[in-house]
């Protein structure tokens, strides 16, 4: 009976890893929306949706308030990874931190930009240059493992190419300046508030002017084919290529990655461009997440 007795005492017990895996949660937020998923056992269980999260426009409070609304209060999760716009110092980083601190549990939080998120959604761990386009704008070169290069954003008043909020002023100034011939005018009317009084204080004294602008897009996504608004889509993307693809010089070396809802909606011109300037058009998507959930799974 040795023999047996040795080979029960061989025996070993192989448990796999995934019981361990501690639930995590994944944030991408944007200036107008946040999207949050939560992972267990490496799969999405549970999906949610916030406003959007800046440490510009926003104080501790606010943010607290904002996740609070978008995911209450009895989230169970053992690690965080917030990825943001606005996300662009340590500073920032730390303020950010700390309010996700004071609603959650866990202290093992890390907060990046959303630029590092859209990187490693699209394009894993291949080089290429990434830009988003939604409600503000941006660009930078990704080595497959970091950001190597970025150029300073200058933020929603004197940034943003390419992106709703520059969309939106410029609708804003052909109706205000009377350029808008009768058809879109009569739209702008119909759809919009047109009284310049509200239209200012919405602008000047109201929080998130950004999210007002970008709004404005709708009049663009509604109205395709008319020469003024596809004028507009084309010269304010035109504005983002100049300003900011054009100054990395990878841009003709690796294929270039779009994500953001103005990326997504005016795909067609964006395609055009690259055809017209001899890029390589790499992925346009709505929104990175499904790749962060694969790169953190």
């Amino acid at each position: 009976m040795r023999w047996l007795h040795n080979r029960v005492l061989s025996v070993r017990f192989v448990i796999p890893n995934f019981i361990f895996m501690p639930s995590i949660l994944i944030a991408e937020s944007g200036a107008t929306k946040t999207d949050w998923v939560l992972l267990q056992k490496g799969k999405k269980t549970k999906q949610f949706k916030s406003l959007g999260i800046s440490p510009y426009l926003q104080s501790k409070e606010q943010i607290i308030a904002t996740v609070d609304a978008g995911l209450g209060n009895d989230l169970d999760v053992q690690k965080i990874f917030f990825y943001g716009s606005g996300i662009n110092s340590k500073e920032n980083k730390q303020f950010v931190k700390s309010a996700l601190k004071a609603h959650f549990k866990t202290k093992d939080i890390e907060v990046e930009s959303d630029m590092l998120a859209a990187s490693r959604g699209l394009s894993k761990d291949n080089k290429g240059i990434i830009c988003i386009l939604g409600t503000g704008s941006n660009a930078c070169f990704y080595d497959g493992k970091k950001i190597k290069t970025q150029l300073p954003s200058l933020g929603y008043i004197a940034g943003d190419e390419g992106s709703g909020n520059h969309m939106g002023k410029r609708i804003l100034q052909y109706y205000a300046y009377n350029t808008f011939d009768t058809e879109l005018k009569m739209y702008f009317e119909q759809h919009f508030d047109d009284n310049l009084s509200n239209i200012l204080n919405k602008l000047y004294r109201e929080p998130f002017p950004n999210r007002y602008l970008a709004s404005y897009v709708k009049l663009l996504v509604e109205n395709r084919g008319h020469f003024m608004v596809e004028n507009i889509i084309e010269d304010c993307l035109n504005d983002f290529f100049h300003h900011h693809l054009f100054k990395y010089r990878q841009s003709w070396k690796h294929p270039i990655h779009f994500t953001g809802s103005i990326s997504f909606v005016f795909a067609d011109v964006i395609k055009s461009l690259c055809h017209q300037y001899e890029l390589e058009l790499g992925t346009i998507l709505q929104n990175p997440l499904e790749g962060l959930i694969q790169y953190h799974s």
